[in-house]
């Protein structure tokens, strides 16, 4: 495996949840815009249905609980996949360490992120949090305005599976099944995040689910680059 073509992309994972659990829990200025929300998407729910369904996935509603990371090295000649996440109920403190490891991260080579959907989601998501949190931009997501030959730094393997094809959306869980890479889910799933959050607090066991996550990412990554595959014991998660 050539690991010159996998070195310094630094793959990465959210999870998100509401900033209150229910809709009556926020003040009168956001119930107004998350209903003016609601009627724009022309939703069928009411506004209390539809933040429990989407508010964890628009920034301005949302949180980030969970960050997970992920990059491949190189161990006793074997070719490693080291997994790690941020994690934790205080957003900015969490915002500010992932900060700190891409400022590392930027100022040694020139690294690349990669998220599943990152350009429409993760990304974004990210920059609009640490501007709410009064936090600046890492030089490596300082991408406001910028062409897209200016961020082919970020990469992002549902835009690397469309072809051309704009109007594809396909699933990591999709992407991974049909290249024969191993499923992610285990005793929770995506949409149970927000649920496992509220009613358990059990941060850890997302941030595993994250990681879980990423390290399909990576693999998925793997498959559609024609660089092959990992042994299951060569993925290393930080629990």
């Amino acid at each position: 495996m050539d690991l010159s073509q996998l070195k310094h992309i630094l793959f990465l994972d959210i999870e998100t949840v509401s900033q209150k659990p229910e809709y009556d829990q926020l003040d009168e200025r956001f119930k107004n815009l998350w209903e003016k929300k609601t009627k724009n998407a022309k939703s069928e729910l009411s506004p209390a249905g539809f933040y429990k369904e989407r508010a964890s996935i628009s920034a301005e509603f949302g949180k980030i609980i969970v960050i997970g990371l992920g990059y491949f090295t190189s161990e006793n000649n074997e070719t490693i996949f080291r997994c790690k996440s941020i994690a934790g109920d205080n957003e900015k403190n969490l915002l500010e360490e992932f900060n700190l490891f891409l400022e590392k991260l930027s100022g040694k080579e020139n690294w690349k992120l990669c998220a599943h959907n990152g350009k429409e989601f993760d990304f974004p998501y990210l920059c609009r949090r640490m501007l709410i949190n009064e936090l600046p931009l890492p030089k490596l997501l300082q991408i406001m305005g910028k062409k897209p030959w200016e961020t082919a730094h970020l990469l992002d393997t549902m835009e690397m599976w469309k072809f051309g094809d704009v109007k594809a959306y396909t699933s990591l869980e999709l992407m991974a099944a049909s290249l024969g890479v191993p499923t992610s889910k285990g005793d929770i799933d995506g949409s149970q995040v927000g649920q496992v959050y509220f009613e358990t607090g059990d941060v850890k066991r997302i941030a595993l689910y994250c990681q879980k996550d990423v390290a399909v990412m990576a693999q998925v990554y793997m498959k559609i680059s024609g660089l092959g595959s990992l042994k299951p014991e060569s993925i290393l998660l930080k629990g």
